[in-house]
């Protein structure tokens, strides 16, 4: 299991509105450049380890969206369901199932968790790979993948103070 975390200083109406309208769009644009995301739908991992930069082709699937359901019984929350696997040499990579979760935790603040399983390959040497330090591997990836995810959305929704942050389709928001 995977688990992480991270705050965007965006409206939960803005960041909910944006990941229902294109949820597999956004979180294409966050991982890719534009020059890949042109040639391609595929989406690129990351992961530094000991100052090496390695990365992987992944294909992003949206599998559902449940929307309204309530945290705690109180908070609005956005579900995505997601997978993804490696393009090539999908013998010698994990797959996961994950579930981006978004609430807001304040009027001004947005949190995003995504927390899911991964799959590692290759039987008992994939398993004792994963012991060893897939793990790490695995929360790291997710991390930055989660990273990009809350960039995007910074770089795409305008901040709360801004002229078009104080307005949501030109209904004040929540009360600042």
């Amino acid at each position: 299991m995977v688990r992480c975390y991270q705050t965007v200083n965006r409206a939960y109406e803005d960041v909910s509105m944006l990941l229902r309208r294109e949820p597999l769009d956004l979180l294409q644009r966050a991982t890719t450049t534009a020059s890949a995301r042109a040639r391609s739908l595929a989406t690129s991992l990351r992961v530094e380890l000991v100052g090496l930069e390695v990365s992987v082709d992944v294909r992003l699937y949206v599998r559902g969206i449940r929307d309204g359901e309530k945290m705690a019984g109180v908070l609005p929350a956005l579900r995505i369901e997601l997978t993804w696997e490696a393009i090539h040499n999908r013998a010698l990579f994990p797959s996961m199932l994950a579930e981006l979760l978004v609430w807001p935790p304040s009027a001004r603040e947005t949190q995003i968790e995504i927390h899911g399983v991964y799959w590692t390959p290759m039987g008992p040497i994939g398993t004792a790979l994963d012991a060893a330090v897939g793990h790490r591997i695995a929360e790291a990836a997710v991390y930055r993948f989660l990273s990009d995810v809350v960039e995007q959305l910074h770089c795409e929704l305008p901040p709360l103070d801004s002229p078009r942050g104080k307005q949501n389709h030109g209904r004040p928001r929540w009360p600042l």
